[in-house]
């Protein structure tokens, strides 16, 4: 464990250049050591294995100095020796906040006969988030490790582990931009839940790999060879989608279980270093391989979804006629979609960006995330004011911020973010409520279309007004998805009958 833990010194030693850091990580290290002294987790092992690989991907994700320590920190209250005190004493107020937070957080557990319990749990967690967002990325780096983990503990907590990851963990993940972290927790959570299923598509999944691996190899070559005569600095990679992902991929009616019908298996990923390079090279491309009919360019550097993500999405005709997605974007872009909001710990690029001075990253006191990529982090916490009923509160959190998502323009341009089965009502609360009360008619890329319409990503969306305010429809409740718009057409009915 020792040698695993100098590794994981000089795995930060290649981010940071300040020596006090990984003084404060020994020191953690120290202390942990002290606090769990003896203690075992259910599979035999010191509870310092735990805290060490929890760190690991801490320091995987190029977190700063306070996450780490309180990732090596951060089950010595709940499951060691040390309380609150000793942590402020020892490494500061805001490294306590961190520990105290994650042990708060890690009290929210999936309890379908706790419904109350549990609803309040989840309150507890979106208010550390809206405080510190990193104590949900140290809770999911720590959750990483519990699923990697679980063969000592009984099939039903086996199941509950896993049904939590993927109703909580993972959709926070990719809430939370990290692409890579909710592939691997919904494949861990995949193989505990359905091991039978697991195994099957691993197998069958093995031997369409091998066919995409010739496919990758040629076009690598072509394309590098071209890039070469361009003058274009690429780096090619292959991005194989992860298991969970395909298997309710393959459950769609359309496609019946059909490998074949599959065409982002294997994807190939192109790196530049600049933004223009990324528009360049899809030109170069293009006039390689021929784009599929009718699929288009889906361009998020231009227009990036509301999570942040970033990168040009092109499907091309490749060798022996088989259809490859390809995905085009900047090393900075890629870091922030395997890592997502954790790339923005990252202090080296933030000093590079000129987001930060080189005093502010010195004293710490200024790590910043774009508030516009998160701003339902603070709905969350706004809606666990608001709504005091535990139903109401878990529809809005199951149903719509953790829900799959899509997000569609405005005719000007703008992304807005909504639960997967949205309507243009629901967009139309979620431009501005007022608007809500002024609909029309709805067209969506042009066209007229019922207000019950189920929007996709990528939709245009305008709304057409009425000069006056126009009552909702009561129906309305029957399909609309979102929060907002839910509670702004009940709060109308309710005012209606209490004035009435």
């Amino acid at each position: 464990m020792e040698e695993d833990f100098k590794k994981l010194l000089s795995d930060i030693q290649s981010y940071t250049t300040k020596s006090e850091d990984v003084d404060d990580v020994k020191k953690a290290w120290d202390f942990a050591k002290i606090a769990h002294f003896d203690v075992k987790r259910k599979n035999g092992e010191s509870y310092l294995v735990h805290c060490l690989e929890t760190a690991k991907e801490l320091v995987d994700w190029k977190l700063d100095r306070d996450s780490i320590v309180a990732g090596i920190l951060h089950d010595t209250v709940d499951h060691g020796a040390a309380t609150y005190d000793d942590l402020e004493e020892n490494f500061g107020k805001v490294i306590a906040d961190l520990v105290e937070g994650v042990t708060n957080v890690s009290f929210v557990k999936l309890k379908k006969d706790r419904e109350e319990w549990y609803v309040e749990n989840l309150r507890k967690m979106f208010l550390a988030m809206a405080r510190d967002l990193r104590v949900v990325i140290i809770k999911i780096a720590s959750r990483i490790h519990n699923m990697k983990t679980l063969e000592p503990l009984s099939d039903d907590r086996k199941k509950h582990a896993a049904e939590e990851t993927l109703e909580i963990y993972a959709p926070l993940a990719e809430r939370l931009g990290m692409s890579e972290v909710k592939g691997k927790l919904e494949d861990l959570s995949f193989a505990c839940l359905y091991p039978e299923d697991y195994l099957r598509l691993s197998k069958e999944v093995n031997k369409a790999y091998k066919k995409s691996d010739l496919i990758m190899k040629q076009m690598r070559k072509e394309l590098l060879n071209k890039f070469s005569k361009e003058g274009v600095n690429a780096k090619l990679q292959s991005r194989k989608k992860n298991l969970y992902s395909l298997w309710r991929k393959l459950q769609r009616p359309e496609i019946a279980g059909n490998l074949f019908l599959v065409h982002d298996i294997v994807a190939m990923r192109i790196l530049v270093d600049t933004e223009e390079k990324c528009y360049a090279t899809l030109g170069i491309l293009h006039h390689l391989y021929k784009p599929v009919p009718n699929t288009g360019v889906s361009d998020y550097i231009a227009q990036p979804k509301p999570n942040g993500y970033r990168s040009i999405h092109t499907k091309v005709v490749g060798p022996g006629n088989k259809f490859v997605e390809v995905q085009i974007r900047t090393y900075q872009m890629h870091q922030e979609d395997e890592y997502g909001v954790a790339a923005h710990w990252y202090l080296s690029n933030l000093k590079n960006q000129g987001r930060v001075s080189s005093k502010d990253i010195d004293e710490g006191t200024k790590i910043t995330v774009d508030t516009k990529k998160l701003y339902w982090v603070k709905q969350l916490a706004d809606w666990q004011k608001e709504i005091k009923d535990s139903k109401e509160f878990l529809e809005a959190v199951k149903f719509d911020a953790l829900s799959e998502r899509i997000f569609v323009f405005s005719p000007k341009g703008d992304v807005y973010d909504l639960p997967l089965g949205a309507t243009p009502v629901d967009y139309a609360f979620n431009v501005h409520t007022g608007l809500g009360f002024y609909i029309k008619d709805a067209k969506v890329n042009g066209k007229i279309v019922p207000l019950d319409y189920k929007l996709k990503s990528g939709d245009v969306v305008k709304i057409e007004k009425t000069k006056n305010i126009k009552k909702p429809n009561r129906d309305w409740l029957g399909f609309i998805k979102s929060t907002v718009a839910r509670r702004e057409i009940g709060k109308h009915f309710r005012n209606a009958q209490n004035s009435g």
